[in-house]
């Protein structure tokens, strides 16, 4: 049987724990609000990772939190206004690989537009990496629903089997499992084993990744499908 080669025509690429090293400064924030707000439920950052704001108030800062909202968002708005926003290692060079072989980029986040001005703020360069970038305000429907990765595919004119993923949440992850993409799943939140079950590859980081190898990837698991 001959199999057709597939080719990769997109990156979709969520936006903290996989363009920008910022998980660690999230769980420092959430860190405080939680032992202040929720003390009998010690670890509860880590559970709520990968998870949109809309979605921790549902769960979390509902009844006699209530509003308390307001204020916890005033505070999250100047955390991100003062965070550090450095790449994944080799994100940069794997981006310039994919745009050389004309493969379209985007990021597809969470992210508010008030959150995106701080990292064009603090990342000059940032927008000129990417054909698109889809904030919360584009989706109707959060992670883990197919909708904003769906949205992406079709503003770059490509197919869901032409897209590759790059997820770290489990939210994420499912999204881009749900699309039918192939996810590449970033071990920067959560441990390889952990993100294993719904990404197709795992890494750590972008260090030696190119368009040849992503292809060899995409090749593969069109193969295997």
């Amino acid at each position: 049987m001959i199999v057709k080669q597939r080719i990769l025509k997109a990156a979709l690429f969520d936006l903290d724990g996989v363009v920008f090293d910022t998980e660690p400064q999230y769980t420092v924030f959430w860190g405080s609000i939680c032992r202040q707000y929720h003390p009998e439920h010690p670890g509860l950052e880590h559970e709520i990772k990968g998870q949109t704001l809309t979605q921790i108030y549902d769960q979390w800062f509902n009844g006699p939190l209530l509003s308390e909202r307001d204020s916890i968002t005033c505070r999250l708005n100047d955390y991100e206004q003062q965070m550090h926003y450095d790449f994944i290692a080799g994100f940069e060079a794997l981006i310039a690989s994919l745009h050389a072989h004309g493969v379209k980029t985007a990021v597809v986040t969470s992210s508010n537009l008030p959150k995106m001005e701080s990292v064009y703020r603090h990342q000059p360069t940032f927008q000129s990496l990417f054909d698109a970038i889809l904030t919360s305000e584009d989706f109707d429907r959060s992670k883990p629903d197919p909708d904003c990765y769906m949205k992406a595919a079709q503003k770059l004119g490509a197919q869901s089997d032409e897209c590759m993923v790059f997820e770290d949440s489990f939210n994420g992850l499912r999204a881009g499992k749900a699309a039918g993409m192939m996810v590449v799943g970033l071990a920067t939140t959560n441990s390889v084993e952990a993100i294993s079950p719904l990404s197709d590859y795992q890494t750590t980081d972008y260090e030696g990744m190119t368009f040849d190898s992503l292809q060899s990837m995409f090749q593969d698991a069109s193969e295997l499908s």
